[in-house]
């Protein structure tokens, strides 16, 4: 199991020793990954947490820009993907 496997980025995300978390909605699934595994901290730059997490899904940072990242006072950050309103 390599960490990028899912079942060791939550388990290692649910960690209760283990924060903050992103929690990411990317092409169609959720994520929860702890920044320590993106290898950023809570108060990086958004372009630089939004590289660190194309990294690790190998996608083209340019694929995320239309995300906006929302950070909060715990350290946790969220990523949803823009609404889309019709």
């Amino acid at each position: 199991m390599t960490l990028n496997d899912p079942r060791n980025l939550y388990s290692h995300a649910t960690n209760a020793s283990i924060a903050p978390l992103l929690h990411v909605r990317y092409a169609g699934s959720s994520r929860d990954i702890a920044l320590d595994i993106l290898e950023v901290e809570s108060g990086y730059a958004y372009d630089k947490i939004k590289r660190a997490f194309a990294a690790s899904l190998d996608v083209d940072v340019n694929d995320l820009a239309p995300m906006v990242i929302a950070r909060y006072e715990n350290g946790n950050m969220t990523m949803p993907p823009p609404a889309v309103f019709c």
